[in-house]
Formats: C-alpha cells, sequence, structure tokens
C-alpha cells in the first residue's frame, strides 16, 4: 500500500464519491449539493447575500481544490511519487473538511416560517434534557465553545462514539468531528464568510441568532442514525 492510499480512501469515503479508491480507480468528482431552499430562506437570520456567497463561492471552492488535489494525488500514487503524496495531504485534509462540514450546514438549517428552531419531542431532545438540562443550556454551551474558536473553525454538537453519548466540541479550520471519534450532528460555521456582511464583528449575535434557523429534523434524523451504528 502507497504511503496516501488510507488518507485518499477516509476522504472518499467521508464525501461519498468514488467508486474504488486505490491507484487507477475510477472516480466521480465532487459537486457543490443543491440547497433545499432559495438564497432568503434563512432571512432575517443569515441574508440571501451571504447564502449565495458562502454556497456558490466558498463551498464551490473547497470541492474544486479538493477535486484538483484528488487528481494530483492519483498522478502521484501512478508514478509511487511518496514526496507528492505527502505534500498532498493539508490540501485533501483540508478541502475535503470544507465540502463536507458545509454539506452539513446546509442540511442544519431551514427558515423559521418551515420549522427552524423547533425541537420536537423524540430521542434527541431527551438525550439533551438529560444531559443538559435545556435546549437554551446547550445552545449556550456550543456557542461558548465555539466563540473560544482562536481564528477560524467550526462548533458542533456531535454524538462521542467512544462515550455513547452527545458532546459539544469545537474544531480548527475545516477539520472534521470524524478525525477525533465525532459524528457531526449540528454544525455552526464560525469563519468570516459565515456572518461577516450581515453581522460585522459581533459574531456572538451570529451565534445566538442561528439557533433560530436549525433544522432539528436533520439534527435528530442524524442522532437516530449515530446511536443505531453505535448500538450495532
Amino acid at each position: 500500500m502507497m504511503l496516501s492510499t488510507r488518507a485518499f480512501s477516509a476522504t472518499r469515503q467521508a464525501t461519498r464519491g468514488v467508486v474504488g479508491a486505490g491507484v487507477g480507480a475510477v472516480r466521480s468528482k465532487h459537486t457543490v449539493p443543491d440547497l433545499d431552499y432559495d438564497y432568503n430562506e434563512l432571512e432575517p437570520v443569515i441574508s440571501a447575500k451571504i447564502m449565495k456567497l458562502h454556497h456558490d463561492k466558498h463551498h464551490a471552492t473547497y470541492v474544486s481544490s479538493l477535486n484538483a488535489a484528488e487528481e494530483k494525488l492519483l498522478e502521484a500514487q501512478a508514478k509511487n511519487n511518496v514526496a507528492a503524496q505527502v505534500a498532498l495531504q493539508p490540501a485533501l485534509t483540508f478541502n475535503a473538511g470544507g465540502h463536507v462540514n458545509h454539506t452539513i450546514f446546509w442540511k442544519n438549517l431551514i427558515g423559521e416560517k418551515n420549522g427552524g428552531g423547533q425541537l420536537h419531542d423524540g430521542a434527541l431532545k431527551t438525550a439533551i434534557e438529560q444531559q443538559y438540562g435545556t435546549l437554551g443550556a446547550l445552545s449556550t454551551a456550543v456557542n461558548a465553545k465555539t466563540a473560544g474558536i482562536l481564528g477560524s473553525g467550526w462548533g458542533w454538537l456531535t454524538f462521542n462514539k467512544a462515550l455513547g453519548r452527545l458532546d459539544v466540541i469545537s474544531t480548527a479550520n475545516q477539520d472534521m468531528p470524524s478525525s477525533v471519534g465525532h459524528v457531526p450532528l449540528l454544525g455552526i460555521d464560525a469563519w468570516e464568510h459565515a456572518y461577516y456582511l450581515d453581522y460585522n464583528n459581533v459574531k456572538a449575535d451570529y451565534f445566538k441568532n442561528i439557533w433560530r434557523v436549525v433544522n432539528w429534523k436533520d439534527v435528530a434524523k442524524r442522532y437516530d442514525d449515530a446511536v443505531a451504528q453505535h448500538k450495532a
């Protein structure tokens, strides 16, 4: 096995876009997923202008950069160029994370008029109340963790596979929760491009308001799937 085959396979599995993952693999290119809603769906919490830039420009850049890095990696593997494979690892990790994290982020959101911010009875609500007491207490914990990020990154509500329960973590840059053994349930993008045009430097207001447009149905489904897999 060449040096980077395992990392490449993990990246392709996370982004679900390959048939085979070794040298000479037949691969499909990653694409930016369509939004399930219009750009103005999340207003006034997140403006249509930010959504269009964030989805069509920033996410698209991660996708195009990931595709380019994977093409270069396949070429390096074919030539058994270990140095080139090692040099590509940061680009693969960063851009794969950017693609995966944003794909989750879009699904995690929905407008208030369509149920945003509404957590209904179910396994997730029960787990939140058992561990954090209230949804408000959970949001406070997530926001505190997210606000503590130095530079850019993400705040997360996750399922901690080692502990078999909910957890609150942050990741730097575009690192994925899976890199530390967590299943991502809800992500809050703390990069400036996610909020600056609407909130300027008052990111605390962005962290506070985004809970109004959380798609709890999506988060609950992710939780149910994580629990089922943990018990299997």
